[in-house]
C-alpha cells in the first residue's frame, strides 16, 4: 500500500522562473505536514498544485492511488483555508459552512445537522444566524476551517491559516485547529513562514528554500538536527562555525573557523579529509558561558558581548568572535548578572553532542 499523497517529479516555471525544482514528497494517511519557509520559497505554489489551482510544468500527483496530476480542483478530495477567510459577506454563517453542501445537492436536513455538528465543533454552536462581519478575526477563520472540512474531505489544506491574526489569537487557534485534526484524523498540509507554528503544530515538516525541499523530519530533528546551512540559519537561533576540517580522528571530526573557533562532532559515515571545506552548527540554547581561562580549548569561543537581549523568559547575549557573529540562549532570571556587560570579552562552551555538521 503506497503513501496517501505522493508527489514524484513536480516542477514549476513561471516563464523563465523556477518556483520548484524536482519535488519528491510522500505523505501518510493521518499527518499533519507542515510546508516552512522564507516568502519566495516554492511553499504556496507547492499547495496550489495539490490543489489543483496550478498546473504543475512536470511531475505526478497521486492521492489515494489515483492520479490526480491533471484533475480540476472540482474533482480532487480537499478541503482548503485561506489567509483571508475568503467567507461570503452576503451569506449567513449557516450559509457559508454549507456552501459545499448544497453545491453536492445532499438533503436540507442533513445539510442542517452537517452544519449544527461542524459550528459545535469550531466552538461557535450560536453563530449560525450571524454574518461574517458580526465575528473576530479567529472566529471566521474557525468558521472557513468549518466550512472547509463540511464535505469530509481526505485532504485539509492550509494556507497561512493563522498570519492575519493577532499574537494571541494565532496561539489559541493553532491548538484548536491541531486538537481538532487529530480529533478528525484528517490529514492536512498547511503552509507557514512562522517555524513556532510549524514546530508546535505539525507530525512533520517540509522545510523549502529557493524553490528546493531542504529537509523533511519531525520538529525535534528540524530544531535540533538541521541537515543544511539553509535550514539551521532559517529555524534561527543556530550558531554557523564555517571553516575547514582541522583534525579527524576515526569518525570524530574537529571543525575550525578563520578566527581559530573550533568544534569536534561525531560524524560516521563522513568522507572529508583535513583541510576540506566543513560547515557545522550549534544550538544557542546549549550553549554556556564559561569562565576565560587559558586558551580556549575545542568546543568553544572567546567572543565579546556586543547586546543583551531581554525577552521575558529568556535572554540572547548576541556576541561576535572576530567577524563571526555568534549567540547564547540563557533563563530570563540571569538577566540581572548580565545586563550592562556589552564590550566584555567571555568565553562560551559547548558539548560535542550538540554539535551538527551540515551539509553545503
Amino acid at each position: 500500500m503506497g503513501s496517501y499523497l505522493r508527489l514524484e517529479g513536480v516542477r514549476k516555471n513561471f516563464g523563465s522562473f523556477q518556483a520548484l525544482r524536482d519535488i519528491q514528497l510522500a505523505i501518510e494517511k493521518g499527518e499533519f505536514i507542515c510546508f516552512l519557509g522564507p516568502s519566495g520559497c516554492g511553499k504556496t505554489t507547492l499547495l496550489r498544485i495539490i490543489a489543483g489551482l496550478e498546473t504543475q510544468t512536470a511531475g505526478s500527483i497521486h492521492q489515494s492511488e489515483r492520479d490526480i496530476s491533471v484533475l480540476p480542483p472540482a474533482q480532487r478530495d480537499y478541503g482548503i483555508v485561506f489567509q483571508s477567510y475568503a467567507l461570503f459577506p452576503n451569506l449567513t454563517i449557516d450559509a457559508n459552512v454549507a456552501y459545499g453542501l448544497v453545491n453536492r445537492r445532499d438533503g436540507r436536513a442533513a445539510i442542517k445537522g452537517r452544519v449544527k455538528e461542524l459550528l459545535a465543533l469550531v466552538g461557535l454552536p450560536d453563530a449560525g444566524p450571524k454574518y461574517p462581519s458580526q465575528l473576530s478575526g479567529g472566529q471566521q477563520q474557525r468558521i472557513a476551517l468549518a466550512r472547509a472540512l463540511a464535505p469530509a474531505p481526505g485532504l485539509l489544506l492550509l494556507d497561512e491559516p493563522l498570519s492575519a491574526l493577532d499574537a494571541i489569537e494565532r496561539v489559541r487557534l493553532r491548538g484548536e485547529i491541531r486538537a481538532l485534526q487529530q480529533r478528525l484524523g484528517v490529514t492536512t498540509i498547511m503552509v507557514t513562514h512562522d517555524q513556532e507554528e510549524a514546530l508546535s503544530m505539525a507530525d512533520r515538516i517540509v522545510v523549502m528554500n529557493d524553490a528546493r525541499i531542504q529537509q523533511v523530519a519531525d520538529p525535534l530533528t528540524i530544531a535540533t538536527r538541521p541537515a543544511t546551512e539553509l535550514v539551521a540559519r532559517f529555524m534561527g537561533d543556530n550558531n554557523i562555525i564555517r571553516g575547514r576540517l582541522a583534525e579527524r580522528d576515526g569518525d570524530r571530526l574537529v571543525v575550525e573557523d578563520e578566527h581559530g573557533v573550533r568544534a569536534s562532532v561525531h560524524a560516521p559515515g563522513d568522507a572529508r579529509a583535513p583541510g576540506d571545506a566543513a560547515m557545522v552548527s550549534v544550538r544557542a540554547a546549549a550553549v554556556q558561558i564559561a569562565d576565560v581561562d587559558g586558551p580556549a580549548p575545542i568546543n568553544s569561543a572567546d567572543c565579546e558581548i556586543i547586546f543583551v537581549e531581554f525577552l521575558g523568559d529568556l535572554v540572547k547575549l548576541h556576541l561576535t568572535a572576530g567577524d563571526e557573529r555568534l549567540l547564547v540562549k540563557v533563563p530570563g532570571e540571569r538577566y540581572p548578572a548580565l545586563r550592562g556587560r556589552e564590550g566584555e570579552r567571555v568565553r562560551i562552551s559547548w558539548k560535542e553532542e550538540d554539535v551538527q555538521l551540515l551539509s553545503a
